[in-house]
């Protein structure tokens, strides 16, 4: 019967220059659902530990969802690999068109595996795969390979990943461009495409999806639609996307200000939604199937910048491109975003670099070069410190493209106290002291700092109440318990492959019931809850295996030791006893050893001492390049 997958993935052996596919084994389906779920336990069963994540033994993987590709809406897709920024697990989710086309296309996911000899692009048709030369666009940005990759191939309705010169240079907090303004953006998935000698992946797909019970599908999907038109965030998104969140950040006290120096800045509203509409933009657009629209097409039409086509400055980039670097031109913010979308850079990992590079300059640590400037609130200093990153062509450029946690490690001194990272993933534009249930979540989450596993800034100082009651902002009861709710139940939803926008209007009933309506298994509510528990703990056990260890669960030394100087939380810090505090009592809610190691029993419970594994085996298809 028809339950939403494809029943299949596709293997491409990079190094033999051969594919196959491999069926979709129902046991799969029932304990991991899609998306997240099969990323994580492949990774576990098809990387090896220990591997180097930018050697040929790594896969990387772009993964749909069971609704992926369907009427659901506001579904995405992501690319799941070992991170060479971390060592760790990663996921990165992406929207656009790239990941329903992998369906079309008659799949469930693409598992890339080894090391091509010469720079390559993936051309899939349905059925029919080649491995194509990218030696002549090799070297290109990730917008212009695009365009290259459908001129070389006359098929402009192919939809296309692509990396820029940082992946091909394996800078580690690379990005994959999924289309033009969707990005997989964080943990270096981009440097690992590089190290492959992968340029890019081109498909279309011809297959329809195919659901379990239509009708009830159809009625399922509008009632989320009606989910969606009726939440309030969803229609703020749809006006200005997240821009309209830098203001309120900032009245909260959670906006990074000076390399996380303050969480609080003056000239914030610059970089909102009133700067954005003032200087950019002119339209909208929507990812595949969805209501909400978030994007902000537009144009910056004035000064320096000029003529520049862009999407909005989301509030990640606003705020750790803008406020963290103490730059308030909107206008030049959106010029250091595109240039960090065509080279192939994370811009939230890039702000963070920048603005510690720039207080190593103050502190001594780093000379700048001759002539130029790297000083907080100078464009030319960041777009000088772009350039040299992606481009690796000088001792700063490499040595930052490391990320903040080897480059601090490597300047010595007390560089590490100002390096602002978990599990060497630089922090999110959600500045944590004041709400320590956001400082917890940087903490435990499965890729490094990362504000999508759980946002307890919305509980902390955004009204949300738990159990019918305030959340105290800065208490620490309770704080685990609501959190590992959170980091289960988005985890679930990560299976499907949901956006983290449509969850914020489509409520538990109604994911359930289109669940049910498309796959044909009954299930309630609480489902997502265990399924993503089960997923959550398969990364705990991936990320152990590669050498995880609990001190490695904690938050950045200037978050822990310098109390805020200003702002709503000024003299609030997380410290090293109330780390310890709300770390016990997470390892305790997740049933986890005071090692942060899964018990036996909890193994046991959630079906993760079993052996099975995907078989991957050697099928090929004939080349047809």
């Amino acid at each position: 019967m028809p339950d939403g997958s494809m029943g299949q993935f596709l293997v491409a052996d990079l190094t033999a220059r051969q594919s196959w596919t491999v069926p979709l084994p129902q046991w799969l389906k029932d304990d991991f659902v899609g998306g997240k779920g099969f990323g994580a336990k492949l990774l576990y069963d098809l990387t090896p530990a220990g591997a180097d994540p930018l050697g040929p033994e790594n896969v990387i993987m772009f993964m749909a969802g069971p609704l992926t590709a369907t009427a659901a809406p506001a579904m995405r897709a992501c690319v799941v690999t070992k991170s060479p920024l971390t060592g760790i697990y990663l996921d990165s989710f992406f929207g656009g068109r790239f990941g329903p086309e992998i369906k079309f296309a008659g799949y469930d996911g693409l598992i890339i595996l080894g090391r091509a000899a010469r720079p390559t692009y993936l051309w899939i048709r349905d059925d029919q795969v080649q491995f194509r030369s990218a030696e002549g666009m090799w070297g290109t940005d990730a917008l212009a390979a695009n365009d290259r990759v459908k001129k070389d191939l006359d098929a402009p309705e192919a939809r296309v990943v692509t990396i820029g010169q940082a992946g091909e240079n394996r800078v580690k907090f690379a990005l994959i461009s999924c289309e033009f303004n969707r990005q997989a953006g964080r943990g270096g998935a981009g440097a690992v495409m590089g190290s492959k000698n992968l340029k890019a992946i081109a498909i279309s797909g011809s297959r329809l999806v195919k659901v379990n019970d239509p009708v009830a599908f159809h009625e399922a999907c509008d009632a989320a639609g009606a989910d969606i038109r009726a939440s309030e965030t969803c229609a703020a998104l749809t006006d200005s996307g997240t821009s309209n969140a830098v203001p309120w950040s900032n009245s909260v006290g959670t906006l990074p200000f000076r390399n996380y120096f303050d969480q609080v800045d003056d000239q914030a509203d610059r970089l909102g939604d009133d700067g954005q509409k003032k200087h950019i933009f002119l339209g909208k657009a929507a990812c595949f199937g969805c209501p909400i629209r978030c994007s902000q097409m537009g144009a910056v039409r004035t000064g320096r910048y000029a003529h520049t086509i862009t999407d909005i400055v989301e509030y990640e980039s606003a705020a750790l491109m803008g406020s963290n670097l103490d730059i308030h031109d909107v206008r030049a913010v959106a010029h250091l975003v595109k240039r960090c979308d065509a080279y192939g850079l994370d811009s939230m990992s890039t702000g963070g670099v920048i603005g510690f590079a720039f207080e190593a300059v103050e502190k001594g640590l780093i000379d700048p070069p001759i002539g130029v400037k790297l000083a907080f609130g100078s464009v030319a200093g960041a777009e000088y410190l772009i350039d040299a990153i992606a481009l690796q062509n000088n001792d700063l450029g490499r040595l930052l493209g490391l990320g903040v946690r080897q480059a601090a490690a490597r300047l010595g001194g007390d560089a590490g106290d100002f390096a602002l990272h978990v599990k060497g993933l630089e922090v999110p534009g959600w500045a944590p002291r004041g709400t320590p249930g956001m400082g917890l979540a940087y903490m435990t989450a499965d890729r490094g700092a990362c504000h999508q596993r759980g946002f307890m800034v919305a509980y902390e100082v955004g009204g949300r109440e738990y159990r019918g009651k305030p959340v105290d902002t800065y208490g620490l009861a309770h704080k685990a318990e609501i959190l590992k709710g959170e980091q289960d139940y988005l985890a679930g939803l990560d299976a499907l492959v949901k956006c983290d926008f449509g969850a914020f209007g489509v409520n538990r009933q109604s994911y359930a019931r289109m669940f049910e309506a498309a796959t044909g298994r009954s299930v309630d509510a609480r489902f997502f809850d265990t399924l993503g528990e089960r997923i959550w703990n398969q990364t705990r056990l991936f990320n152990l295996r590669e050498g995880l260890t609990s001190d490695q669960d904690r938050l950045p030394t200037r978050i822990v030791a310098e109390p805020l100087p200003s702002g709503p939380h000024k003299g609030r810090r997380i410290s090293e006893a109330d780390m310890a505090v709300m770390l016990k009592a997470y390892y305790r809610e997740r049933g986890w050893d005071a090692d942060g190691r899964p018990t036996e029993s909890k193994r046991q419970s959630l079906g993760l001492n079993n052996k099975r594994q995907v078989d991957c085996g050697h099928r090929p298809f004939p080349e047809n390049d």
